[in-house]
C-alpha cells in the first residue's frame, strides 16, 4: 500500500517497459517565481535487510516536498520495479530504463528549461546510466552510489536470492533467463556513463565510513568525469538521505545549479 504524500506531491502511475507500470509521486512549483523552469527525478536504492522492497524510496516524498515548496523545483520520484506499488521485477538493466521513463514523464509534464537526476545507491548508478543517453539532462547528483557492479556480478547466485528475500523480485519464475540477468550486472558501469555525462555537471557525494559502497568508487566516478563536485561526508555511512550534512549539500548544490541556469 501506498504511503500517505505531502500535500504537495500527487501520485503518478507511469508506464515503463514490458508493460511495468511505476509507482510515482510529482510535485509541480507552487509559485513561478523562476524565469526558467526546472525539474529534478529522485531515484532509490536498493532493497537491503533493513529496509524491504515494499519500503524502499518512501523517505524521498519528504526531501522531494521540501524541493518543491523550499526551491520552487518540479519534481519527481519513483519506486522502481518490484518496489512498493510498482509492478514487475528487479533488472539492473530494466531500472535503466525505469529512470529513463521517469526522466522522459517529468520533462513532458514540466517542459523544464533544466532538468536533474538526483540518485542514492543503485539508484544513482542508473539514473548516471540513463541520463547519459537523454541529451535533455542537464546535470545529475549522485549519493553513495557504486562506480560499477562488478561485485554483484561476481555472486550472481547470492544476488539473486537476496533480491527474492527482500521482496524486489516477486515472481518465482523470474527471470526467465538467468544468463542475461546476469551479463546486465556488468554492463550497467556508472563510471563509463560520467565520462560520456561531461560537459554536463555531476555532484558525486559519498560517506567515508560507507560500508556498503567504498569511497574509492566516488573518486573513480568523479576522475572520469573530469569535473565532478566531488563531496566527501567525514564519518558519513551509506544512508546518506538520513545525513543532514548530506542533505544539505544536496540541496545547496540544486540551488546553484538553477541560480547557473538562470544567469545563461
Amino acid at each position: 500500500m501506498a504511503e500517505d504524500s505531502p500535500a504537495s506531491l500527487r501520485n503518478v502511475t507511469i508506464p515503463s517497459t514490458d508493460g511495468v507500470e511505476l509507482d510515482g509521486h510529482f510535485g509541480r512549483a507552487l509559485t513561478a517565481d523562476r524565469r526558467k523552469t526546472v525539474a529534478a527525478v529522485f531515484l532509490h536504492g536498493f532493497p537491503s535487510g533493513d529496509v524491504w522492497s515494499d519500503k524502499i524510496g518512501a523517505d524521498l516524498l519528504e526531501l522531494s516536498d521540501r524541493v518543491v515548496n523550499e526551491l520552487r523545483w518540479n519534481v519527481l520520484t519513483i519506486r522502481f520495479r518490484g518496489c512498493g506499488d510498482s509492478t514487475g521485477d528487479f533488472s539492473l538493466a530494466r531500472w535503466v530504463d525505469d529512470a529513463g521513463t521517469a526522466i522522459r514523464f517529468l520533462q513532458e509534464e514540466t517542459q523544464a528549461d533544466g532538468l536533474w537526476v538526483c540518485g542514492f545507491g543503485t539508484g544513482g548508478a542508473v539514473g548516471l546510466v540513463a541520463a547519459r543517453h537523454n541529451p535533455q539532462v542537464t546535470g545529475v547528483a549522485v549519493v553513495g552510489s557504486p562506480a560499477d557492479f562488478d561485485d554483484w556480478a561476481a555472486a550472481p547466485d547470492r544476488l539473486l536470492a537476496h533480491a527474492r528475500e527482500v521482496g524486489v523480485i516477486r515472481d518465482p519464475n523470474f527471470p526467465n533467463d538467468i544468463d542475461r540477468w546476469n551479463a546486465e550486472l556488468k554492463e550497467v558501469r556508472a563510471v563509463e556513463a560520467a565520462e560520456y555525462l561531461a560537459p554536463r555537471t555531476l555532484l558525486v557525494l559519498h560517506g567515508l565510513e560507507d560500508e556498503a559502497v567504498p569511497h574509492f568508487d566516488a573518486r573513480l566516478v568523479a576522475d572520469a568525469h573530469g569535473s565532478a563536485d566531488l563531496r566527501m561526508i567525514q564519518g558519513g555511512g551509506h544512508q546518506l538521505r538520513h545525513d543532514p550534512r548530506a542533505t544539505a549539500i544536496l540541496l545547496g548544490w540544486l540551488d546553484r545549479q538553477a541560480t547557473s541556469l538562470a544567469e545563461t
